[in-house]
């Protein structure tokens, strides 16, 4: 450790809370135009928190990121991870068509870890929370031989109905939010070169799996607009539109063309990409990233067919009786994005 460098071992347990906490504070959220209501009363301190919950109802999420599997110190920044870890509660909380208000933030790590990376951390945290008008309420702290982050996220549906999985029907459709497979293309650029200069086209891809951007605001838009469902695309679009599908007992028809431009795909960084990997042109199948790549969290949403939609949404299907996705008229039988247990998205020894 250089001179001057303090650990969490040398700060100690409350130390570091306290640390963290004032840290945080200094990122609240001032004005928002989310929502007025459904805020924290009593944050960190005691021995819970008190958050407001004006529509008797409260949406709930949690999520775990874990060093070596979903970031590695190596590749991140203590920011970027901070962001990441709130981007994908918060995320969870837009697809229900609700308000984020506050989370709850769960950290372990190393004794030999340095407080300011953990304090870089929290500030992530806390700044991509007060994006939204949102504040870390409180959490807890514990020792682990690596880096692990559990959030629970909370949101006010503003009397609205939630957007669930289940309510997509035949003759909707089907509609995307923010970018897809710029994510997946950074972490494989990531994978194949460490040290891949962050700038130009292929930095934005790196940045996108680094410090995901959801369109949060199109949550909230999309209850407002009727969607009859809605979910987060963290794991892949075929992945998680397979789950509207089949909460939904319908079929979910895409057209790769429409998915396959922008401003859904990056296309000319996706293709840069794809050749880089490959050594050649044309190379991996970009479309690929798009399709099943995760990490971007989109917010892919059916509509009502009448409902004129505003250029955050881009049409790319349509709902129709049966089940299962359907990519230009066929279904979709292989893997449809990542799946726990069976595949492994960031080796911790290689």
């Amino acid at each position: 450790m250089g001179r001057g460098v303090i650990t969490i071992e040398e700060l100690g347990e409350f130390g570091l809370i306290a640390a963290i906490t004032e840290r945080m504070a200094a990122a609240s959220p001032g004005e928002s135009d989310w929502a007025d209501e459904g805020r924290v009363i009593l944050g960190a301190g005691d021995d819970a928190a008190v958050i407001e919950a004006p529509d008797r109802r409260v949406v709930a999420t949690a999520d775990m990121l874990i060093e070596g599997r979903h970031f590695r110190r190596s590749w991140s920044s203590a920011a970027d991870i901070g962001h990441k870890a709130a981007a994908r509660n918060l995320a969870d909380v837009a697809a229900m068509g609700a308000v984020p208000t506050a989370l709850l933030v769960c950290f372990a790590g190393p004794a030999t870890l340095e407080v300011d990376w953990v304090l870089e951390l929290a500030e992530g945290i806390a700044t991509e929370c007060a994006a939204v008008g949102a504040q870390v309420a409180g959490g807890d702290t514990s020792n682990a031989d690596a880096v692990l982050l559990a959030i629970t996220a909370f949101g006010d549906l503003a009397r609205r109905a939630p957007v669930t999985r289940s309510g997509a029907r035949p003759g909707d459709v089907v509609a995307i939010a923010g970018t897809l497979g710029a994510a997946a293309a950074g972490l494989d650029l990531l994978r194949a070169d460490s040290e891949l200069d962050a700038g130009g086209a292929l930095g934005g891809l790196v940045k996108a799996h680094r410090r995901p951007s959801p369109p949060y605001a199109a949550g909230w838009q999309a209850a407002q607009l009727g969607a009859t469902s809605m979910i987060d695309v963290s794991d892949g679009l075929i992945a998680d539109l397979g789950h509207v599908a089949a909460a939904s007992a319908v079929r979910c028809e895409l057209d790769s063309a429409r998915l396959g431009a922008e401003p859904i795909a990056q296309v000319a960084a996706l293709r840069q990409a794809a050749a880089r990997l490959s050594g050649a042109e044309g190379g991996p199948e970009w479309l690929q990233w798009v399709l099943t790549g995760g990490d971007d969290h989109a917010l892919v949403a059916t509509f009502p067919p009448d409902v004129e939609l505003p250029s955050t949404w881009t049409v790319v299907g349509t709902v129709a009786k049966g089940h299962g996705i359907a990519v230009d008229g066929q279904i979709w039988s292989g893997a449809g994005g990542w799946e726990h247990f069976r595949t492994q998205l960031l080796p911790v020894n290689d």
